[in-house]
């Protein structure tokens, strides 16, 4: 599960450490509370790599309204190439999603729930797997997208049972279709030592919370 994250790059500087070229609708950063339904940064490889904005939350096509079913936000590795909402884009529109570091809660004996962040083990970028689909039977187009999601490795799995695929630089092209196929093989949890992990504050709770302090460690 995978549902709020944080971008603080700045769009040019994502454009260039992904070798893209940047669209002019990019959502502004620093962003500390990404939620789904927001407009997020996607890396696509269609007729050369670009970083694009997506709205995130997957539309399959028979959706005839954005709530005529279950938001996608999150596509599970396991099914992904069964599941008739994502079968196509799994193989046809793979896409990458930055993010600096992302959200996850536990619960206390209470059932409170005690957010966490989660980030790169010395900071960086991650580039999250992800499918992609142009919906279009709104008033507007809109293009969508959703994150894939593996079992978590035993070092997340003390927070959550899921984990965002996180894809390495090295296989970039692979997931992306540019360096043929075995993008498959892709769609499996982070090493142990690849993240770090503490608690923040509850505010991040809201989805209305905003600002730097969102991550800051949780005083003991």
């Amino acid at each position: 599960m995978c549902g709020r994250f944080i971008v603080i790059d700045p769009s040019d500087e994502m454009a260039r450490l992904f070798d893209a070229s940047p669209s002019n609708d990019l959502p502004e950063t620093p962003n500390f509370n990404i939620c789904p339904t927001n407009q997020i940064h996607v890396v696509t490889s269609d007729e050369g790599r670009r970083l694009r904005a997506m709205r995130w939350g997957f539309l399959p096509h028979w959706y005839k309204t954005p709530s005529d079913g279950p938001l996608l936000i999150n596509a599970r590795s396991e099914t992904i190439a069964d599941k008739p909402a994502f079968l196509m884009a799994a193989r046809e529109r793979r896409c990458l999603i930055p993010a600096t570091g992302f959200y996850e809660w536990t619960r206390d004996k209470d059932g409170k729930r005690l957010p966490w962040y989660i980030q790169p083990r010395g900071g960086g970028l991650l580039a999250f797997a992800g499918v992609w689909q142009d919906w279009a039977k709104g008033d507007e187009p809109l293009t969508t997208c959703a994150i894939v999601t593996t079992a978590a490795n035993p070092a997340m799995s003390t927070i959550h049972h899921r984990m965002p695929v996180i894809v390495a630089e090295k296989d970039w092209g692979l997931w992306l279709g540019e360096d043929g196929k075995g993008a498959a093989l892709l769609m499996k949890a982070a090493p142990d030592d690849a993240l770090e992990f503490w608690r923040v504050d509850p505010k991040v709770n809201s989805n209305r919370a905003t600002g730097a302090d969102l991550i800051a460690p949780l005083a003991a």
